[in-house]
């Protein structure tokens, strides 16, 4: 499911909870395993896969411990680090042309 703007929060947070139990089963961890990797209960592991809410806190431990932490980059990108704030602050590199001079060794047949 495509998680966009017309999902409600409860159905977000199905579809979060889902995923992170999909990447949690193809890494090959138990929920014991995450729970002792990542130090969140084990009671808190199964409620969030059940699709209920966890805190935050909890979650970033969760994803750091499925090596997922990069992920959270895309949830609130940095927009100093986007292209379109370069192009306003900064004036970009422009191209430069080489200067060639044409060598003037040929003469029309009328030059002497």
């Amino acid at each position: 499911m495509l998680i966009d703007a017309s999902l409600q929060e409860k159905a977000i947070l199905k579809e979060i909870s889902g995923r992170v139990k999909q990447c949690r089963i193809a890494s090959g961890l138990t929920q014991e395993e995450l729970a002792e990797q990542s130090m969140v209960s084990i009671s808190t592991i199964r409620r969030f896969e059940s699709g209920y809410d966890i805190s935050f806190s909890k979650l970033i431990h969760l994803l750091k411990a499925l090596g997922l932490e990069k992920n959270l980059e895309l949830l609130v990108p940095d927009y100093e680090k986007r292209p379109s704030y370069h192009l306003a602050h900064e004036q970009m590199p422009k191209r430069v042309r080489k200067n060639v001079k044409e060598k003037a060794d040929w003469k029309w047949g009328d030059e002497a």
